[in-house]
């Protein structure tokens, strides 16, 4: 009897590559935004705010909040695989969590979707199933954003009828659900989040709540080192649209965007004695920010990346050797 012919080596995703204006038009907006930006600026207190912050502290505050981020949706992202697909060892999910940082530089979707592919090799489940998987990793994100909105209006003292806006939403998602339209329920990459059910989900929440306040957390406090004061209510109704906002595809990692939003909502927070002054507090701290967990998402996840991919080969030829799901 002849041996089993060797399982294929696990690649990257085939992927049609972008067209060069798709590629640079997030690029473009970026450079756009800042330019635009930076033109309001008083420069000479740009620049001096950058050099009194704190450098060692400020870049140590970005050290441990990039582990404990990773750590932290570690811990929930785990949970969910585990429910949906195949058990699996927080130690291998933090380690390709953490080489994902690299495509996510680029977008945060691009690196779920690098995570997905490799989660499907790494377990031997099929994409879509995984897919689905990815998809409660988002509703569980989004059931923290709508819990957020509405302790908002709580804390802003907004009328008690808004809420049923954020709540309103969530619920009619759960009772979705638990109803499991046949429709809905038989679509392959949809099936996970049914599987779920509402104990599912309120575990895959309850779960990603760390991730929440250590996201939260690491959006608020940088504002502090540049002396920029944002009440907890207040950074409880506008961090969530900044943490948002870097994961949506419009410029790389919110790269001006996030400049734009931060001049709306929080001007008037900053030290300054004119309008200009005051912007350039707040395109220093979202700046560097910016800045500084790049450069922290590149040597975490390159680090990883070195040892996560020929772990993560040797697993995903294993779990090819085992029956797949059809």
């Amino acid at each position: 009897m002849s041996a089993p012919a060797p399982p294929p080596p696990v690649s990257p995703p085939p992927a049609n590559a972008p067209s060069w204006p798709r590629r640079l038009g997030p690029v473009v907006v970026a450079v756009g935004l800042v330019a635009w930006v930076l033109s309001r600026l008083d420069l000479e207190t740009f620049a001096r705010e950058l050099r009194h912050v704190d450098h060692a502290l400020y870049l140590g505050f970005a050290a441990v909040f990039m582990v404990a981020l990773l750590a932290a949706d570690t811990f929930a992202t785990v949970y969910i695989y585990r429910r949906t697909i195949a058990p699996i060892r927080y130690r291998d999910f933090f380690v390709l969590r953490g080489a994902s940082y690299v495509p996510s530089m680029v977008n945060h979707h691009l690196g779920q979707a690098f995570l997905t592919y490799f989660m499907a090799r790494l377990t031997g489940a099929s994409l879509m199933r995984t897919a689905g998987a990815t998809l409660l990793s988002y509703a569980s994100w989004a059931g923290c954003v709508l819990g957020m909105a509405a302790l908002a209006i709580l804390l802003t003292g907004q009328p008690a009828l808004w809420l049923l806006v954020p709540l309103g939403a969530g619920v009619l998602y759960l009772v979705v659900i638990a109803l499991r339209p046949a429709r809905l329920a038989n679509i392959r990459v949809l099936a996970p989040l049914f599987d779920a059910g509402i104990g599912g989900h309120v575990g895959a929440l309850v779960t990603r709540l760390p991730h929440l306040v250590v996201l939260f957390l690491g959006t608020w406090l940088p504002f502090r080192f540049f002396g920029v004061m944002i009440p907890f209510a207040t950074a409880v109704a506008f961090i969530p649209i900044l943490m948002v906002a870097v994961t949506l595809p419009i410029t790389p990692q919110g790269l001006g965007t996030r400049d734009v939003l931060a001049a709306t909502f929080f001007e008037a927070y900053a030290a300054g004695g004119t309008q200009e002054e005051r912007l350039a507090v707040l395109a220093a701290s979202t700046t560097s920010w910016v800045v500084v967990t790049l450069l922290a998402s590149a040597v975490l996840g390159l680090g990883l990346m070195r040892f996560a991919m020929p772990h993560i080969a040797g697993l995903g030829a294993k779990a090819s050797e085992s029956p797949k799901e059809p």
